[in-house]
């Protein structure tokens, strides 16, 4: 994640928008006081979400995880139905 001050930010802040949206790599931000943030697209931040919604759903990784197991069996043995 790249890092810059907030003046650096605040002072280019229309090219830092453009890369955060265009190369979908969020910028953080450094603030003197230590109140640092970070810049990220939004669909970029939804589909974070939504990840750390399945990894903490022991369920839902438990059913991935049975499908994938049931996917390698059959690569092994394709004739199997």
């Amino acid at each position: 994640m790249n890092k810059v001050g907030f003046n650096e930010f605040k002072g280019n802040f229309k090219n830092y928008i453009n890369q955060v949206v265009n190369q979908h790599l969020p910028i953080k931000v450094t603030c003197r006081n230590g109140n640092d943030f970070v810049v990220i697209n939004a669909n970029d931040w939804e589909r974070e979400q939504e990840t750390l919604y399945v990894l903490q759903n022991t369920d839902l990784m438990d059913q991935i995880a049975n499908s994938l197991k049931s996917h390698s069996k059959r690569k092994v043995c394709p004739n199997l139905p």
